[in-house]
């Protein structure tokens, strides 16, 4: 696969990453990237603080990289992933942005997906299947560059896994080309999900990006995004099974009922612009950067 950038000299989209420490599943994550059938984007790693080793290994990804990857770092002062997501948003280079965790793999053909049904004043909102630790601990960086994500033995193997195993959501890992079934399983609109998502990058500026509030995984990465783009006039329009993840299976975090309270607060506020988001008088501003000193 070559990689190459739009007419316009920039790529056509950034597909940022949230990442955290799991640098082997990072490794595989670009793996996957490479087999993308569209091959205008770069990559943008939103390092909510990673150890320094952890640091050099992305330095050596990023020259060993067949497409452009940024790393964007901030110190690890505990969870702040709204925080990277909008210097994410500050530095990507594209104007339309996928958002993926740094524990979901993209099938071959996500970034098309994503990329080909874009409109204005629409969010896409895409699903994942959540694979068992049997099928998580067989996977590795040579595999996927083999094609293993889109080979119909693992099509089989997740689908049987979910009978008999532990994977969950089987139906979501299913990619499928058929334009009336595509309509058909994507006729009911769902929530989005902070793991697969896309969005103008301007319509994410007009909300003023992420509420930097947020000091735990939920909510603050994509409910109150939701909410606050359906009142700026934002649509969400489905993606399921076309822009196709497969999760990486982890222990899951614990959700704090902080978040659920600002949320209710930021829900009655009615307001789609938030101050506490990629505007405002930042005092920690001088602890960003594009990658921690060594």
């Amino acid at each position: 696969m070559r990689f190459d950038t739009a007419i316009s000299g920039k790529p056509a989209v950034s597909v940022v990453v949230s990442f955290y420490n799991k640098i082997d599943e990072l490794r595989m994550i670009l793996a996957a990237l490479e087999r993308q059938s569209f091959a205008s984007f770069e990559v943008v790693i939103a390092d909510d603080g990673s150890r320094q080793s952890v640091v050099d290994e992305i330095r050596k990804l990023q020259q060993a990289s067949p497409f452009p990857i940024q790393h964007l770092w901030q110190e690890d002062r505990g969870f702040r992933k709204t925080a990277i997501l909008n210097e994410a948003l500050r530095k990507a280079k594209a104007d339309y942005m996928i958002f993926i965790d740094g524990d979901c793999l993209p099938h071959r053909k996500f970034v098309e997906e994503h990329y080909a049904h874009r409109q204005a004043k629409q969010v896409l909102a895409g699903r994942r299947v959540n694979l068992s630790p049997r099928m998580t601990a067989g996977m590795n960086v040579e595999k996927i560059r083999a094609g293993l994500l889109e080979s119909a033995f693992f099509t089989l193997d997740f689908f049987a896994d979910s009978v008999f195993g532990k994977t969950s959501h089987a139906v979501k890992g299913l990619y499928v080309r058929n334009r009336l079934l595509r309509n058909f399983l994507n006729r009911k609109v769902k929530s989005i999900l902070g793991c697969n998502f896309s969005i103008h990058r301007q319509d994410l500026l007009d909300i003023n990006g992420f509420d930097e509030r947020y000091k735990a995984p939920a909510a603050g990465e994509d409910c109150d995004i939701e909410v606050r783009l359906r009142w700026n006039n934002v649509a969400v329009k489905m993606v399921k099974n076309m822009a196709v993840q497969y999760h990486l299976h982890h222990q899951l975090l614990e959700r704090s009922p902080v978040n659920d309270a600002l949320f209710e607060q930021v829900k009655s506020s009615k307001q789609y612009f938030t101050p506490y988001g990629l505007n405002k008088a930042i005092t920690t501003q001088n602890e960003l950067y594009s990658s921690p000193s060594a």
